[in-house]
Formats: structure tokens, C-alpha cells, sequence
């Protein structure tokens, strides 16, 4: 078992706050995925997790155990850092050979430990080879490799793979993910890539300057936001956040530039988000009850095209699927279902669940 606890833990460095207040638990064998924007306290909680850091208040607990006072070495996790800190004057084999030579295990395990991880992650044929022969991708793989050959109760990883061309990262995020999920062990990933997140986590955590906003799974998370910044901070293009003005029984959206049909409610809300592909443009015509919005941008992307208007004094963006005949200048009708509006009160937080609500 390899449950990662924090309650209520607090870390400052001088009068700057890194991480506020954090409680969360990563379930044994889940890939928990940290995300947010740099600086958002990211790197720092898998620093007092490994050790390398104590916080200022609070308690960490693995297995159960707190472990505020232990050691590093005591806590049996294996960390793969953002610059992979390889050592240049090993081969790949010896980097990877380094965790268990230095724990004195016996020749024949190392050698056994060795050629499964190369086997799982594919570097047989580079072994041979010090960092600087080795692609990023390859430097990449070695770190893992240097990582999994240990038995730990843990995997922590640091943005491992944002220093790799888009295609490779593709590929890489995948690999972990199965690897992960063949190894039976809790992996605890940083990035501030959505991409990334979405697509390998089980569950994930949103933070925003050291204080966690939400955790779920990311469909959760994408599908019923807490708050304007998580919504905004998942999906591309990004949820449109407009002004509302909501009496009994109806709703004025972009100075009536957008028809939301059945959308009704009270004083508390003062935003709607509306999701990009959940918005419908349909060409406009004379004498249309709703008011015309102005193409401003096509932007033609194989499958969808991503579309932005002028919507009253707001600028939105649409996804539609294929390739539409739409034109920038054109006039066109905006709407979107209800069900699909997500609704937030002054200050930025959610009424949910949305679909609920109507």
C-alpha cells in the first residue's frame, strides 16, 4: 500500500506562502496528476513529499505514517526531476545501476532489475551510451528507467517530459501511463501541460498559488468546474466567461448577441462559462429576434475549426465541427442548450451542477 497524505500542511519561504493550507489523499496505486500554472506550489509539494523540504505546519503521512521528520532515504520514494539530473560521466546503464550499486544489492538482482526496466521502456540498444550521445527523449527514458529500477512505495515526477517535442511527449505520456498501471504503484506527476494531465491522470488536483481550487478526475473537473479559474485553466480553446443579467424567468446574455434557450434564474449568478464546442453558429438573417454577432477570425484545423465572434462587446469562440462555410465579417446566430451552461456567482464560484439546475 502507498497512500500520500497531507493535512493541513503549510510551507513558507520567508514571507511568501508555497503551499496554503493543503489536504488531500492520492490513493494507493492511482496516477495523481498536480496541475497548474508555474508558480502555483506544483514542484513544492512533491519536494515535502520526497523530504527535501519540511513543512511549516501540518502532517504528511505515507502508508499511514507520518513522516515529517524522516529522512529522504526514509520515506522509500524515487523521484524523477525536470532536468532529468543525469550524471554525465556514466553510461545509461550506469545511471541506471546507480540507486541499487549504492545500496549494495546483490550483482545478479541489479542485472535482473536492469534488463526489465530496459525491456518496459524500450532503451536495450542505448545502454552503452553517456547523456550526451542520447536524444532528449532517450535522456528521458533513462531517467525513468533510473527510477523504476528501485522498489519504492512511490514514483514522484517532476514535468519529465516538457522539455520533448510535441509528438514525443504524445508518445511518452502514454508509455507512463502503461507502465504505471502494469508496475501496481502510486505515481504522483506534476505538469502544467492540460494536454498532459487530462490524458494520463486518474485524478488530478488544480492549484492556484499554493492553494488547491479542486481535485477529481479530469472529466469531473472539466465537466463541472468549481470556480471561473479552474474553468478557464482546462480545455482549448478555453471556456468563454460572459456577463449575465438574470431576472425571473429570463436571462440576457452578450447584450442579447446569444440565445440560451430555457435559461433562467436569480441574482446570485453574474457569469455564465459556455464551453466552445457546446456553442452553435448558424448563419443570420433579417428580421431575426436575436441580435447579429460579427465573425472576427476563422481559424480551419482538419476536423473542427475554431471559430470567434463578436458577440455584443464580448469576443467568443465556437468549435464546429469540419470545415463550415463561415467567413470572417460574416453575421451569425449564436446559442447554446442550457443543460450545457455552467453558471458562477460575483467573485468566480460555481453553482452546481449546472445541468442540474435548469
Amino acid at each position: 500500500m502507498a497512500e500520500i497524505a497531507f493535512r493541513n500542511v503549510t510551507k513558507r519561504y520567508g514571507g511568501a506562502v508555497a503551499i496554503s493550507d493543503a489536504t488531500f489523499t492520492v490513493r494507493d496505486n492511482e496516477f495523481f496528476c498536480f496541475f497548474g500554472p508555474p508558480l502555483s506550489g506544483k514542484s513544492t509539494i512533491l519536494r515535502l513529499i520526497l523530504g527535501l523540504e519540511t513543512p511549516d505546519t501540518g502532517e504528511i503521512l505515507i502508508d499511514g505514517r507520518p513522516v515529517n521528520l524522516a529522512s529522504p532515504a526514509d520515506r522509500n520514494v524515487a523521484m524523477v526531476f525536470q532536468n532529468l539530473a543525469l550524471f554525465p560521466h556514466m553510461t545509461a546503464r550506469e545511471n541506471i545501476r546507480f540507486p541499487l550499486v549504492e545500496r549494495k544489492s546483490a550483482e545478479e538482482q541489479i542485472e535482473r532489475k536492469l534488463a526489465e526496466v530496459s525491456e518496459k521502456l524500450h532503451i536495450g540498444h542505448i545502454l552503452h551510451k553517456p547523456p550526451a550521445k542520447l536524444s532528449g527523449g532517450e535522456r528521458q527514458r533513462v531517467a525513468i528507467a533510473r527510477a523504476l529500477v528501485r522498489d519504492p512505495v512511490a514514483y514522484l515526477m517532476d514535468d519529465p517530459i516538457s522539455a520533448l517535442d510535441a509528438r514525443l511527449r504524445e508518445e511518452t505520456r502514454v508509455e507512463l501511463k502503461r507502465i504505471q498501471r502494469e508496475l501496481g504503484k502510486t505515481l504522483v506527476y506534476v505538469t502544467h501541460d492540460q494536454e498532459e494531465a487530462m490524458s494520463v491522470a486518474d485524478r488530478m488536483a488544480i492549484l492556484e498559488q499554493g492553494a488547491i481550487r479542486q481535485i477529481g478526475t479530469p472529466l469531473e473537473i472539466y465537466d463541472s468546474p468549481a470556480s471561473t479559474y479552474v474553468a478557464r485553466l482546462l480545455g482549448s480553446p478555453t471556456m468563454n466567461i460572459l456577463p449575465v443579467e438574470m431576472s425571473a424567468g429570463s436571462a440576457t446574455v452578450a447584450e442579447g448577441a446569444i440565445t440560451v434557450a430555457g435559461l433562467a434564474g436569480d441574482g446570485d449568478v453574474s457569469e455564465i462559462g459556455l464551453r466552445p464546442e457546446d456553442i452553435k453558429v448558424a448563419p443570420w438573417s433579417e428580421g431575426a429576434a436575436l441580435k447579429p454577432s460579427r465573425v472576427y477570425e476563422v481559424e480551419p484545423l482538419g476536423g473542427y475549426t475554431v471559430v470567434t465572434v463578436d458577440a455584443g462587446a464580448a469576443r467568443v469562440r465556437a468549435m464546429v465541427r469540419g470545415q463550415p462555410d463561415i467567413r470572417p465579417e460574416a453575421l451569425v446566430a449564436l446559442s447554446c442548450d442550457a443543460a450545457r451552461v455552467h453558471r458562477f456567482q460575483r467573485g468566480g464560484t460555481a453553482i452546481r451542477p449546472a445541468a442540474e439546475q435548469f
